[in-house]
């Protein structure tokens, strides 16, 4: 899947689905898709990911007292 990091614009592509869903973690395993070369994995924190759209990430990925 792939997300937009707010502090460069660059797209993230997410390696662990199940880091992004899971709302007790606060960070993912992700690769950023910045020039030509493929980098390297590293974590990304969840706060600073949002969709390519602009919108949010659900508060059920990040919040883990959200009912």
């Amino acid at each position: 899947m792939f997300l937009n990091h707010r502090d460069d614009n660059n797209l993230v592509e997410v390696l662990n689905l199940t880091q992004l869903f899971d709302p007790f973690k606060d960070t993912v395993e992700a690769r950023s898709h910045a020039g030509e070369e493929l980098q390297d994995p590293a974590p990304f924190n969840k706060a600073e990911l949002n969709f390519p759209s602009g919108e949010p990430l659900p508060r059920c990925w990040t919040n883990p007292t959200y009912r």
